[in-house]
């Protein structure tokens, strides 16, 4: 494979961290690739990897998944280099993205507490704006697992169905 799309599709990726300000995962990056083909989730992944080899993004650990942030290095390949992006690239990852960041994220974590038990913390945010928060325990890990889980469904109707009950 030519080493110009390769470093095309690193830029872009730096790019969509950069523009949006939150870490993705690689489905939410792949997914901008692969839908408007701009190609495979292999070359995608590849640039990743080559990404986090070379210190540009990092990988954060969050249970099944990783999501990768924009290190101060990637920052500043970006400034001296992303004018090699295409205006009409940058335009798809604005447009692409923005509708994602109007969407509700959902995210869970576990941990054990001092007793034996389990703590999950969920929250829902949109825009960075923490909407609902909530902590619960559980006496066992698989019950904290299956909260996350489920939690992590992205079911907006959780959110909406408890405003309802809270206002009505």
């Amino acid at each position: 494979m030519a080493q110009e799309p390769l470093t095309l599709y690193k830029l872009m990726i730096l790019y969509m961290l950069d523009s949006l300000k939150i870490p993705l995962t690689i489905s939410q990056l792949s997914e901008f690739f692969v839908i408007k083909r701009y190609t495979s989730y292999f070359h995608m992944q590849q640039s990743v990897n080559d990404l986090c080899d070379a210190g540009f993004i990092s990988r954060e650990p969050v249970r099944k998944s990783s999501r990768f942030h924009l290190t101060e290095s990637g920052k500043e390949a970006l400034d001296m280099f992303g004018h090699k992006i295409p205006d009409a690239i940058k335009e798809d990852i604005r447009a692409y993205y923005y509708s994602m960041r109007r969407e509700l994220e959902f995210s869970s974590d576990f941990f054990p507490d001092q007793k034996g038990h389990y703590t999950v913390r969920a929250r829902i945010s949109e825009n960075d704006i923490t909407l609902l928060e909530l902590t619960v325990s559980t006496y066992a890990r698989e019950e904290a697992m299956s909260i996350c889980d489920r939690w992590n469904s992205r079911d907006e109707n959780y959110y909406h169905s408890l405003m309802a009950s809270l206002l009505s």
